[in-house]
């Protein structure tokens, strides 16, 4: 019968312990190495996800856009408009050669409109009949009128609205009273009216009339 020391038994143990621990750290490293490769791939993955959310997000958007604004086309009316303003602008103006005067038309008479154009009494003509206008003629930005003052009978006016170009001799420049708009009222000749204030006399108004020349 073999007997076996203790020392034996400790030796015949660690030779059957080797192998073991061999075989635990084999599959300890064959984890972390899956897991490794698990990790990356997740990671891969969310990168993958993040640059597809990116890609839908700015498509969305840009549909969207598209929703609101189809081929630019609001914001191509808007130039548009913007466009046919400036061509009736400079199709529409007045004509003094006497005082040096070429000014664009405005429709309207109100401050804003007087501050940078003729204004046109909206009520009036704008091609036949008596076409009336008004300007500033002291004291603003823009005085177009400073010196029609200097008018007198035969000197010439010259009106463009669009292709229509009317030539009008000067035939009265007289003062009236504030209260007096009987000069607005349309006439049976072709006619113009050019209205200023008059210099320290807020009660009258200056009243430049002209008929249209043959």
């Amino acid at each position: 019968m073999i007997n076996y020391s203790k020392r034996n038994i400790n030796v015949v143990s660690l030779i059957i312990s080797i192998p073991i621990i061999i075989i635990i750290l084999i599959i300890l490293n064959q984890n972390k190495i899956k897991n490794a490769s698990i990790s990356k791939i997740l990671n891969n993955n969310i990168i993958e996800i993040e640059m597809k959310s990116e890609s839908m997000e700015k498509e969305t958007k840009e549909e969207v856009q598209n929703q609101k604004f189809p081929n630019n086309e609001i914001n191509q009316n808007n130039q548009n408009n913007l466009n046919l303003q400036q061509i009736q602008n400079s199709n529409w103006t007045l004509e003094i050669p006497k005082i040096n005067l070429n000014a664009k038309i405005e429709e309207g008479t109100t401050k804003e409109v007087l501050d940078n154009f003729i204004g046109h009494f909206e009520k009036t003509s704008k091609n036949e009949g008596n076409i009336a206008l008004a300007a500033h003629n002291r004291g603003y930005r823009v005085n177009y009128f400073r010196e029609i003052k200097k008018l007198k009978k035969g000197d010439v006016v010259i009106y463009r609205y669009y292709d229509v170009v009317r030539k009008y001799e000067i035939v009265e420049n007289i003062i009236v009273e504030d209260t007096d708009w009987s000069y607005l009222e349309n006439t049976r000749v072709n006619s113009i009216t050019l209205i200023t204030c008059v210099e320290d006399e807020p009660d009258y108004r200056r009243c430049v009339y002209g008929i249209e020349s043959m």
